[in-house]
Parts: structure tokens; sequence; C-alpha cells
């Protein structure tokens, strides 16, 4: 039985690769966490239970979110969506190192909120001057 049958929705979303300029079905992508996660400022000197949170452990709230994609059949190149979890709406993507503000009427998760908070001080990254 298809799942069609089943009453399961079976459209697929289009992704838009920053990098490629193109909308691409999301079988053409590898979904890789959470965006925008700032490593640890001195990992060495982290127990292996923190250091295994950060490295396993990431939030997945319901409503918009920041995440990290691979254009894993396309270019290769990783970039930033930002997308509601819950309706699977996509309000945008955009280069990694770059930011992209949230359209008007979208609330911000806290997810969102903490994302902003870690890219603040790498926000130099689009002029080239720090790295993310």
């Amino acid at each position: 039985m298809s799942m069609a049958r089943l009453g399961w929705r079976t459209d697929m979303f289009l992704i838009h690769c920053p990098y490629c300029d193109e909308h691409r079905e999301e079988e053409e992508f590898h979904a890789a966490g959470e965006a925008h996660m700032p490593r640890p400022t001195d990992p060495d000197s982290m127990s292996d239970e923190a250091w295994g949170a950060w490295m396993n452990y990431r939030q997945n709230p319901r409503g918009t979110h920041r995440e990290l994609w691979q254009h894993s059949a396309g270019c290769g190149k990783f970039f930033n969506v930002l997308r509601d979890t819950a309706s699977y709406q996509i309000h945008g993507s955009y280069k990694s190192g770059e930011w992209l503000d949230l359209p008007e009427g979208v609330s911000e998760s806290i997810a969102v909120k903490t994302a902003r908070l870690a890219h603040e001080p790498t926000r130099k990254t689009v002029t080239g001057e720090g790295s993310c």
C-alpha cells in the first residue's frame, strides 16, 4: 500500500542552495544539525561529559529554528536554513558565515535567540575579518 493511500503526505520541499543559487528537492541535501554552534574556547579543559554534551546534544525546538544543511548531491557546500520545524516552512537560506534576519511576522524561538547571540561575535565573517 502506498504512503499516499495511507493518507501520508509525500510531497518534498524545495531547498534553495545559496551557493548554486538554485531551488532543489530535499533529497539532494543532508541535514547537519543546529546552525551557529559556537565552539568551546578551551576544549582541552572540558570534562569528557561536557565535551560529549557539546558534541552530541542539540536543541530541537518546535517553531522557527536555524539549521545547518549540506548540498550533498550538488556543490557539497554547507549553508544555513531558517525553517519552521512544525510547519516545515522554509523562511530562507544563507551562506555559512552570514546572517539572515527573521521575516516580518515570524516569531523567534529560544533556539533562534541563542543562535543570534552565538553569531554576534562572528558577524565580521561577512566582511572576512573573522572566522565562524
